[in-house]
């Protein structure tokens, strides 16, 4: 009688274990590019994603693959519940002013939770006015901020919040945000909207907002993965 022994008999067990598994589904991820999942908002070539706030076709100036702030805020026409956000921004090349008056921009989630884009390149503000903070809530770990007119990037996080069945909240949201590759927003639970949000109630869904704050700041490559 041929024996067999413990570990034998645990590697004769485990594709049966795997193959009972949910596999994940398949996409590609180009370095540098964007997910075959996920919804373009903007790659450079029209605004047709997005509006001024009032409902009016957005007019932010596009050229060279880039869009600059102009004349309001812009906000998506889709409202999304989880997801993962990639934006990419820099703040005006030749800055003037200091503090929140200097590459002044903003991307709200749900149109209501803010992470803040500043020039945060020796540029002193609040702690939680900076860029990479959660606006009026969380300063980021570090300062990972490239110096004005520099490409920098946003990957965020973020999980809406939960009610139950009579509308009450049970889970507030969540952001986790990566700055130029660095974490600095870990998984922090949001308190509330920011005071500039376009939307101040607490809903399952939202749109993206970004935010004109009198500066000529720019964006590109802003994609959005829908998240189970």
């Amino acid at each position: 009688m041929k024996r067999f022994s413990v570990l034998s008999l645990i590697v004769l067990l485990i594709p049966s274990v795997v193959s009972a598994q949910d596999q994940p589904p398949v996409i590609s991820a180009p370095a540098g590019g964007v997910p075959s999942d996920a919804i373009v908002l903007f790659d450079g070539s029209g605004l047709g994603e997005w509006t001024y706030t009032d409902g009016r076709p957005a007019g932010w100036v596009v050229a060279d693959g880039t869009m600059t702030v102009k004349d309001g805020g812009i906000v998506t026409k889709r409202e999304f519940g989880d997801i993962q956000l990639h934006v990419e921004f820099a703040t005006p090349e030749n800055p003037t002013g200091e503090g929140q008056d200097r590459g002044n921009s903003g991307i709200y989630v749900h149109g209501a939770y803010e992470v803040q884009v500043l020039d945060s390149y020796g540029n002193e503000t609040y702690a939680d006015g900076m860029a990479g903070a959660v606006y009026e809530q969380y300063p980021p770990l570090v300062n990972p901020s490239r110096p004005p007119g520099v490409w920098q990037v946003y990957d965020i996080v973020f999980r809406a919040p939960r009610f139950d069945p009579a509308g009450k909240i049970v889970e507030r949201p969540t952001f986790t945000v990566m700055f130029n590759g660095v974490l600095v927003q870990d998984n922090v639970v949001i308190q509330g909207p920011t005071r500039a949000a376009i939307r101040t109630t607490e809903e399952p869904t939202g749109p993206i907002f970004l935010q004109d704050h009198n500066h000529p700041v720019k964006y590109r490559n802003i994609w959005v993965r829908e998240l189970d």
